[in-house]
């Protein structure tokens, strides 16, 4: 008996010494697993981090790209200004490209995105001027300084910027061939990674921040948490140990500000900025915590399974409805699962649509399979679904090792198709010759990727139409401006080789003088359009006689119709002759219709302007329809007849000079008066604009005020006996200033520069001069200077002297200039000698009452 338990106890024994081999083999398994699992997730994470890094730091590279570009693109229109134009227009030309380039940047990019402007010959040109720009030290700005010596684009670390006091980033670089340079501020919020394309890890952060470790924009767990000075100390830990290599090796971490474990994966940008993606080791490491618990679950159940086998089964079963719960939440993100043995062409249904359910069994012939599902396929990708996954085709997918393979298409789900993802998948999991094709609805997702797709497709398209636009009327401008260019250079050449032949000398600057007109004409309108497109169009509201004003206007064309032998007619039908408005800018309408009527007629063609009064009372509406028999315009054209810079092309009208700017500035002169203009045109057929324009009418009490208010004696002022100061540095117009006014009896004095001026004026007797023409740009003293100096002399004529600004910059700030100087006016190059005479018999009229 005692045997026999000792026995008992032996078998015992060595039963659990079998059990405690089988749990110590069954622990070192584990551990070995654990050790195995905990090993690949660090390294399949640095992989999928430093991939994922790499993806967002490519998509700020790429917005950096575009910011260089624009930037590089700049300087090449300076360089191309530089080397195409010479001469004091220069600056001008840069200017006004500089900024209609900014108003493209802006209008393309928003006007918050960035702050762009230039360095040129000492200057700044900003699309959004400072106060104080003048003073500011640009050379030892950080922007500035690291062009030097370079023409390769350059982008500075974040930096407060002087001006608007916040944080920004400067991409800058240095003109070829230029004095300049040209700098985009970039604030950071433009530079934040895009939520919608953000798709992190599980409470991962990712950081962008420059070489010096300042923070750029993030997309933190734990940034609403810690405070932002301990988030900076804690970049530039990361930074440090990035430098170093610590965080190389794949198990490598830092401890966040929260004291989590994070792996960290980088990526440096082009410019030298890192971009850093942090993950907490929980999110890594959430796979091997689940093995952790299985593997325990597995040991706890074999010590269980010593003392009983029925609780180990139970608990085993237990675990496989937990894994067939796991493989049923994966197989909800599909609609329908098969495998598909593609040697044997068939399929095993695993989980199917209703639609299929319902025509075909669970496992059958794979070609039926194919040809029930195409059926609810959209038709025009029915062919390309049925050949794509053939039995033929999968073979030659394993063949070619290819593990993932599928595209999208449209569905018919009762009545509605939507979008549909189809993959077929192989692993060497899968028994042989099997491969697992599934089905997903991503209408959502798909309807948002065509969105997106639209709106780059609609961007790139309004990016070339502006980008034809521009090349179209910079071609077009080419060509306008060389023609008269090209006449008044050779009529001037023809000119000095006839001296003797007085007729043709005379013949030949009567061209010359209609070709500088002409180029005159069309510099004026591109001021115009700039003005207009800067909202610095003014109007005067005095009274003035429309009837007048229209046959005034009407009277240089009848002359151009005798000459051209065309039909000419004007009709009045207006009660009301005296309004309110601005006379200047209706001759301009007047003038801009009328030269296009004339432009686009032939000898024999008709040429007719009517005026008609609508409404008969206080506030009345007038319309102007000016008509012509000419060659009409086209119905494609005629949509676009007020856009700037748009001009029909059909061969007929390419030899027609013009900005293409007269349309828009009728228009918006119309629209600024409250009037409206209507077109109707056809090839071959004419063209009639109609000008709708409300009026105050005034009563004729106003008429005498107008009468006196427009003295004619201007017209026989004469000039003889006046001493005139002329102050101009240039000499072809200090030459052709002085010759005109001494051959009408004007005694000149010449001054070439502002502190000449101030110094000979000075020295004269007090009212000497009677007046004095200053040039606005001159070297060591210009015009305004020149002119503070002159009224703060103490001498009875220096607050009295007419000072008459002559300017090539028309612009509604430069004349504002003058006026704080303290000059009475001013005359636009090129000089008009009729409006000079008129100015000076104004000015000097109150001059010679302040000196009695």
């Amino acid at each position: 008996m005692i045997v026999a338990l000792s026995w008992k106890i032996k078998y015992a024994l060595k039963k659990v010494r079998i059990y405690l081999v089988i749990l110590a083999a069954l622990l070192a398994i584990g551990l070995v697993g654990y050790s195995f699992i905990y090993t690949e997730l660090l390294m399949n994470m640095q992989t999928l981090g430093t991939s994922i890094v790499r993806n967002y730091a490519l998509e700020e590279d790429n917005k950096l790209t575009v910011y260089k570009t624009l930037v590089s693109y700049a300087t090449v229109i300076i360089d191309k200004r530089v080397e195409e134009v010479e001469g004091a227009e220069l600056d001008d030309i840069i200017d006004r490209s500089m900024h209609l380039y900014f108003e493209r940047v802006l209008a393309t990019l928003g006007n918050n995105a960035v702050d762009p402007y230039i360095v040129y010959n000492g200057k700044i040109i900003a699309a959004n001027p400072w106060s104080g720009d003048m003073d500011y030290d640009y050379e030892n700005s950080p922007w500035y300084k690291m062009t030097v010596g370079t023409t390769d684009t350059a982008f500075t670390d974040v930096y407060t910027d002087a001006i608007y006091d916040r944080p920004v980033v400067t991409v800058a670089q240095r003109c070829k061939t230029a004095d300049a340079v040209v700098a985009f501020d970039i604030f950071p919020a433009q530079l934040d990674f895009a939520e919608d394309i953000l798709n992190l890890p599980e409470h991962s952060s990712i950081y962008l921040c420059d070489k010096n470790g300042v923070l750029i924009c993030s997309n933190s767990s734990i940034q609403n948490t810690v405070p932002q000075e301990t988030i900076g100390n804690y970049i530039k830990e990361l930074l440090v140990k990035i430098e170093n290599g610590d965080l190389d090796s794949f198990d490598s971490f830092v401890t966040d500000p929260e004291n989590n474990r994070r792996g960290v994966y980088y990526y440096t940008l082009s410019n030298g900025w890192t971009a850093i993606l942090t993950t907490p080791y929980n999110s890594i490491l959430s796979s091997l915590n689940s093995f952790t618990l299985i593997f325990l679950i597995i040991f706890g159940l074999c010590l269980i399974a010593v003392a009983a086998i029925a609780a180990m089964n139970l608990k085993l079963n237990a675990m496989a409805d937990r894994n067939k719960e796991t493989v049923t939440v994966l197989g909800n993100m599909h609609y329908a699962i098969y495998r598909v043995n593609y040697i044997q062409e068939t399929y095993e249904m695993i989980k199917g649509s209703d639609y299929v359910k319902r025509k075909i069994l669970k496992t059958r012939n794979y070609s039926d399979f194919l040809k029930t599902v195409s059926e609810i396929i959209d038709p025009a990708a029915k062919e390309e679904f049925l050949t794509s996954f053939s039995c033929e085709s999968i073979k030659n997918l394993v063949a070619k090792n290819i593990k993932d393979f599928g595209g999208d298409f449209k569905r018919d789900f009762d009545g509605e198709y939507k979008w549909v993802n189809v993959r077929l998948l192989f692993d060497k999991s899968l028994a042989p010759y099997e491969a697992i094709l599934c089905f997903r609805e991503i209408e959502q997702e798909k309807r948002a990727q065509l969105q997106q797709q639209e709106l780059l497709e609609n961007a790139l398209a309004s990016a070339q139409k502006n980008s034809n636009a521009k090349q179209a009327f910079f071609s077009n401008m080419s060509h306008d401006m060389r023609t008269p260019l090209n006449a008044i250079t050779g009529y001037s050449e023809l000119a000095l080789t006839s001296v003797e032949d007085t007729e043709k000398t005379k013949d030949y600057i009567s061209k010359i003088r209609y070709s500088a007109q002409s180029l005159l004409n069309l510099v004026n309108d591109i001021l115009e359009m700039s003005r207009i497109e800067q909202g610095k169009l003014t109007l005067t509201n005095t009274v003035l006689d429309l009837k007048e004003c229209i046959e005034q206007c009407c009277d240089v064309f009848e002359h151009q119709a005798q000459l051209e032998k065309k039909h000419f007619e004007l009709s009045f039908d207006i009660h009301e002759r005296l309004v309110y408005g601005d006379a200047f800018r209706i001759t301009q309408i007047m003038n801009n219709l009328l030269s296009n009527a004339f432009k686009f007629t032939a000898e024999g063609d008709s040429v007719t302007v009517s005026v008609k009064q609508l409404e008969f009372r206080k506030y009345s509406k007038y319309q102007i329809i000016i008509s012509d028999t000419g060659i009409g315009m086209s119905k494609e054209f005629l949509p676009t007849l007020f856009e700037p810079y748009s001009r029909e092309m059909r061969f007929e009208s390419k030899k027609v000079n013009g900005t293409g700017l007269g349309m828009p500035i009728v228009k918006s002169l119309v629209v600024h008066m409250s009037g409206q203009i209507d077109v109707k045109s056809e090839l071959g057929k004419g063209t009639v604009f109609t000008v709708t324009i409300p009026f105050t009418t005034a009563d004729e009490n106003k008429k005498e005020e107008k009468s006196e208010a427009a003295p004619k004696s201007a017209d026989t002022f004469s000039l003889k006996g006046m001493k005139i100061l002329i102050a101009e540095d240039n000499m072809l117009n200090m030459e052709i200033a002085s010759e005109i006014l001494s051959m009408n009896g004007v005694e000149v004095a010449e001054a070439w520069n502002g502190e000449e001026a101030v110094e000979m004026f000075k020295s004269s007797a007090p009212f000497e001069f009677d007046a004095i023409l200053m040039d606005m740009q001159m070297p060591q003293m210009d015009g305004c200077e020149a002119a503070k100096h002159i009224r703060c002399l103490q001498r009875p004529d220096a607050k009295l002297i007419p000072i008459i600004a002559v300017t090539a910059n028309a612009f509604a700030e430069d004349i504002s200039a003058t006026i704080a100087a303290g000059m009475n006016s001013h005359i636009s190059k090129p000089i008009d000698y009729d409006l000079l005479r008129r100015v000076l018999h104004e000015l000097t009229t109150d001059y010679a009452a302040g000196k009695k």
